[in-house]
């Protein structure tokens, strides 16, 4: 299954410049997914992360690979992936391997852990040309978009 950014923007709440992932290329149900970031020099954040020498905040990479799997949730609990946000909710064992710039592409694949009814453990890696730039396990919350509001 791909998914398009039309369709990411449909399952996740985010919006520019929050909305860190361009597309999914690849889900396996209940399993993995994996995702594509595009870095452009226009990143909002570029302009005060190391001016004259842009680097992707690291935190943002994190978030890029949340955003990624919580796409994998949603579509593993919500057919029309919708009604449910994922928040999240820890970061374990988060390790930043090479500097992200502008004109990298990332690819992140995750793969699920451990699944409970409400959260979720998975374990992703962010590459760039193959090349490890980030890896993390994260632990993701699954709430009625309900009972967030």
């Amino acid at each position: 299954m791909r998914i398009d950014i039309r369709r990411i923007m449909q399952v996740l709440p985010h919006r520019y410049p929050f909305l860190l992932v361009d597309r999914i290329v690849e889900v396996e149900a209940g399993r993995r997914v994996v995702g594509i970031k595009n870095v452009t020099f226009n990143e909002p954040f570029f302009q005060g992360h190391f001016p004259g020498n842009p680097v992707m905040p690291g935190v943002l990479v994190i978030e890029a690979m949340a955003q990624t799997g919580a796409v994998l949730l949603l579509a593993d609990y919500d057919e029309d992936m919708s009604g449910k946000y994922v928040y999240l909710a820890g970061v374990d064992r988060a390790r930043f391997r090479r500097a992200v710039v502008p004109g990298d592409q990332l690819r992140f694949e995750l793969e699920i852990l451990s699944l409970r009814p409400r959260a979720c453990r998975m374990r992703g890696r962010a590459t760039i040309d193959g090349e490890l730039a980030a890896e993390a396990e994260l632990l993701s919350m699954m709430v009625d978009v309900a009972e967030a509001t």
